[in-house]
């Protein structure tokens, strides 16, 4: 197990590969743990350092009180990536973990080189959307809400298919700390990049499942046309986890991605 403390909290993460290689940094979505990767690792094994990461309140990481500001969730990974000493790395992030990647590449461009966003955009949602959201989850907890949330995570296919997976994912999504679930939310409620994002001049993919329930193809896409020559792929038949329901698609989309942007 690998803890470091960062912005003032420990945080969990993987860090595999040899140091010289170009370094991803993937970070994952609200109520899963960095273990949404594990798919799609494989496909850069050898050619890639790898480092993931649970946000804070995620997974094996620290939890604060909530609520966060995504200047917080932004600030965790900058300490993370200084305490590793990385710098120009090709940051990938799905849902809020691409809000934090959108935050981190205005903040602090000297960490990223390139940003893969999935299944996000500049502004998700609205106040009402997410207070509707946390005052049922102040209620009931994260169990009351997880049917809905695995609807909007995953295809009818996945849902009705692979029951055994799909156990896997609500067990993950409804042991997330309380205060990391609100927090985030909280943080991404009281987001919008869309200035800030705006203004991004490095190469980037915008990719999002086609039955995406949480941030629509249509979102994503308003996203991509936000930047500069951005890229925008989608995943037919995903829900919001693409990496989890097709990861050797998604693989296969951001390697080509890197190649044609001479990136690696």
């Amino acid at each position: 197990m690998k803890m470091v403390k960062a912005n003032g909290l420990y945080l969990h993460y993987t860090d595999t590969g040899e140091a010289d290689l170009p370094t991803m940094v993937f970070s994952n979505s609200l109520g899963t743990d960095l273990r949404v990767w594990n798919g799609i690792e494989k496909h850069f094994s050898g050619r890639f350092r790898m480092v993931c990461y649970d946000k804070r309140g995620h997974g094996l990481s620290e939890a604060a009180p909530a609520p966060y500001k995504m200047s917080t969730l932004v600030d965790d990974v900058a300490g993370l990536l200084d305490e590793l000493g990385l710098s120009q790395t090709i940051f990938i992030g799905l849902s809020v973990g691409g809000q934090i990647a959108q935050g981190l590449a205005h903040k602090r461009p000297d960490l990223v080189h390139a940003l893969v966003l999935m299944d996000t955009a500049a502004k998700i949602g609205t106040p009402e959307m997410w207070g509707s959201r946390m005052a049922a989850i102040e209620d009931g907890g994260i169990a009351a809400l997880s049917e809905p949330i695995l609807e909007r995570w995953f295809s009818a296919d996945f849902r009705a298919n692979r029951p055994q997976d799909l156990a896997g994912w609500r067990a993950m999504l409804t042991r997330t700390t309380k205060d990391g679930y609100l927090g985030t939310c909280a943080a991404i409620r009281d987001t919008d990049f869309t200035q800030a994002t705006s203004a991004l001049t490095l190469p980037v993919l915008c990719m999002c499942g086609s039955e995406d329930g949480s941030t629509p193809t249509d979102l994503v896409k308003a996203t991509a046309a936000l930047i500069k020559n951005a890229t925008y792929a989608e995943i037919a038949g995903a829900g919001h986890l693409p990496c989890v329901e097709f990861p050797d698609q998604v693989a296969t989309k951001i390697t080509k991605f890197l190649q044609e942007k001479t990136i690696v």
